[in-house]
């Protein structure tokens, strides 16, 4: 008994690991790591080794007459229904083969066999070719099952790899910003526009609220189709347009964020905005100076005969000394008002940009503005086509403005650089002392916010490197300074 034990034991170990070998055989075939012809010699060897397995068993009598029936469905799962129909019918032959070499006493199996009447040798036949083949035919219905759903799965897989491509693509390529987040307001998606507009890092840190990237997206106004809203980064105030979009979903739904970044176009709306006032108060500016100058000609040529008259009392004479004083700053300012409306136009020619700032910059450190006043210079080399005593009047009147500002103590840096085609030219004070409400306007003629101001130097500024093709701009906040920002072409 124990002898059979064992024999019982060994014969289990070793169909256990034939039919594992079979199951990652057929795993391999379908995954296309084995062919067809390997798959028929692992069918052949399993009902071999089944047959042995029977005959050493007692063939009628042994309870491993099953073997057959795993080679069968082992054959649908390696091959296909058809190969499923052969198994069986190799099982078959196979099973009858033993049968009737054990009746005929061909073959004597080592654990003997019991009697095998013409009838029990029928039933044995006729039940287990019947279960055979109607095995292989319900296991070849369920592969062919399973082999189409496969394959439909595969295509459904394959699509949704697709449209999972397309959608990274569609969202990497998208120029506006894209953002969601989760019913709680948490950020679950940042597409690449988003974070160059706002200037984020690579990897966001969980859990991070969109309050945090875009203020106020949420808020009372956010059923609004369309808005705009001011964003500080890390890159400078960003002026966004937005539209924000419930989302549905089974989690209570989210928030899908669309912004593009309006910071140059509303850049460009000023400075157009600036251009056509600045060019009615040139005409106005430009009839007034001519209708000013010639009764004031007349005027100060009368006073200087009345200076030149011996008959005139000492105190009529000091009076007409006042007279010619005054006329003369009147003169000069309508002088002024002609340059901002009539600039004359820039005799460009190549010149050294670093080495005219330098020298601009030193001839103004003795002014008593500048005195006690950090003056930085980072000053790249570059040939830049301009006039040179119109640029040198604009960087004068900044710099002035920017000693002005930071006072004693302060600090002013100057730098000079080449960004693509462009040449920029950088000042910037520690003040930060200009109001945001007054950035817009600083550039108009007759504003100024220094008592004794005429408010031209900055226009007369302006219209200078704008006649030189360029562009001026101007930031300021208390914690990062005011910097004015002259832009020109590197090329005429």
């Amino acid at each position: 008994m124990e002898e059979l034990s064992r024999v019982d034991t060994l014969s289990f170990v070793a169909i256990g690991l034939v039919y594992l070998f079979t199951l990652v055989y057929g795993l391999m075939l379908r995954g296309g790591r084995a062919d067809r012809a390997a798959a028929v010699v692992q069918v052949v060897g399993d009902l071999l080794i089944a047959s042995v397995l029977v005959f050493l068993t007692g063939v009628g009598d042994s309870p491993f007459t099953f073997l057959y029936l795993l080679t069968v469905i082992g054959a649908s799962i390696l091959l296909d229904g058809r190969g499923a129909l052969i198994a069986a019918g190799a099982s078959a032959l196979a099973y009858a083969t033993l049968l009737v070499a054990v009746k005929l006493q061909w073959l004597e199996p080592p654990l003997g066999v019991g009697e095998l009447s013409r009838q029990r040798l029928l039933f044995l036949l006729g039940s287990n070719v019947l279960a055979l083949f109607l095995i292989a035919a319900l296991a070849g219905y369920l592969t062919r099952q399973l082999s189409a759903t496969g394959g439909r799965l595969s295509e459904r897989e394959a699509d949704l790899k697709k449209l999972d491509h397309l959608q990274r693509q569609i969202l990497a390529c998208m120029p506006s910003g894209l953002i969601t987040c989760d019913a709680a307001g948490r950020v679950t998606f940042v597409n690449r526009a988003a974070s160059a507009i706002l200037s984020l890092e690579p990897r966001l840190p969980p859990g991070l609220d969109v309050e945090s990237l875009l203020p106020g997206a949420l808020g009372a106004d956010a059923r609004l189709r369309r808005r705009e809203i001011a964003v500080q980064t890390p890159s400078g105030m960003r002026t966004l347009g937005l539209s924000v979009t419930g989302l549905e979903s089974g989690d209570g739904g989210g928030t899908l964020i669309v912004f593009q970044d309006l910071t140059e176009l509303r850049r460009i709306e000023e400075d157009l905005k600036r251009a056509d006032r600045l060019a009615a108060l040139g005409t106005l500016a430009a009839q007034l100076a001519h209708e000013i100058r010639n009764p004031l000609a007349a005027m100060r040529g009368s006073a200087q005969l009345l200076v030149q008259d011996p008959s005139t009392d000492p105190s009529s004479a000091k009076l007409v000394e006042i007279l010619l004083r005054e006329s003369d700053r009147l003169s000069k300012l309508v002088e002024e008002f002609l340059r901002f409306a009539r600039p004359p136009p820039p005799i460009k020619q190549e010149q050294e940009l670093e080495v005219l700032v330098a020298e601009t910059v030193e001839m103004l450190r003795v002014d008593p503005l500048a005195q006690q006043v950090e003056v930085e210079m980072a000053l790249a080399p570059l040939r830049v086509p301009v006039d040179a005593d119109q640029l040198r009047q604009v960087i004068i009147n900044i710099l002035r403005n920017a000693f002005q500002a930071a006072g004693k103590k302060g600090r002013v840096r100057v730098m000079l650089e080449a960004v693509g085609e462009e040449a920029r030219l950088r000042i910037w004070d520690s003040a930060g002392s200009i109001p945001a409400a007054d950035l817009t306007r600083i550039f108009e003629p007759f504003f100024s916010t220094r008592e004794g101001g005429t408010g031209l130097g900055l226009s007369t500024a302006y219209s200078i490197v704008r006649a030189h093709g360029g562009n001026i701009r101007v930031s300021s906040s208390p914690q990062e300074g005011t910097e004015f920002l002259i832009q020109l072409p590197l090329q005429g």
